[in-house]
C-alpha cells in the first residue's frame, strides 16, 4: 500500500478513476486503504465512499445492543500494557464497544474481559457476517465464553454493552468519605 499509493494518486491526478475495494470488509475499518485515501486527499483528489458490507455495522445492528452511542476499537493489542489499557477502556466505557478479533484469540479476549469485571455484561459475538455461514451469538460475556471454547472460524466481531453506572455500596461510600 505504501509503495503503490503515490503511483495511484499520480494516475488519479492524470484523470483516471480508481476504486479501492477490500475483499473482506470496508476499507479503513481495520482493513487496508488509509494510506491511499490520505494520499489522495493530500493531493486534493476527491474521495467518494460507496457503502458496502461492513462487519462493524452489521454486527451492531444484529446484536440487539444499543447503537445510540458506540465506540469502535478495532483489534485489541495482542499482549502487554497496551492490551491491559484497552481492556480497561472497554470495562469502563458507558457506551457500546465494538471489537474485531481473530477466531484464535476470541476465548482469551473473553476471559480477559471477564477478569476485567465484565462477565455479566450483555454482548453479541458475530462471525462471517454477510457470508454463507453467518452467525450471531447473544448472551453475557461469561455465557458466550463458556459456549465458545474452540472451533470458531472466520472474521469475528464482538459487540459489548456499555457499563451501567451503579451506586456505590455502603462500604465503598464510607471509604470515599
Amino acid at each position: 500500500e505504501a509503495r503503490e499509493s503515490p503511483r495511484l494518486v499520480k494516475r488519479m491526478l492524470g484523470g483516471e478513476s480508481i476504486a479501492l475495494i477490500s475483499d473482506a470488509g470496508t476499507p479503513l475499518l481495520s482493513d487496508p486503504g488509509a494510506r491511499l485515501v490520505a494520499a489522495a486527499l493530500d493531493a486534493d483528489v476527491r474521495v467518494i465512499p460507496i457503502p458496502g458490507a461492513s462487519a462493524l455495522l452489521s454486527a451492531l445492528v444484529a446484536s440487539g445492543i444499543s447503537a445510540d452511542q458506540f465506540t469502535f476499537l478495532g483489534f485489541l493489542p495482542r499482549k502487554g500494557g497496551e492490551r491491559e489499557s484497552m481492556l480497561r477502556v472497554v470495562a469502563r466505557s458507558p457506551f457500546t464497544v465494538v471489537l474485531y478479533e481473530s477466531p484464535q484469540r476470541v476465548s482469551a479476549t473473553l476471559a480477559d474481559l471477564i477478569d476485567a469485571g465484565c462477565g455479566d455484561r450483555a454482548m453479541a459475538l458475530a462471525r462471517e457476517l454477510t457470508k454463507r455461514f453467518e452467525e450471531v451469538r447473544r448472551g453475557t460475556i461469561q455465557s458466550i465464553h463458556d459456549g465458545t471454547m474452540g472451533g470458531l472460524r472466520g472474521e469475528v466481531v464482538l459487540v459489548i454493552a456499555g457499563a451501567v453506572e451503579r451506586a456505590p455500596s455502603e462500604s465503598e461510600a464510607r471509604e470515599t468519605v
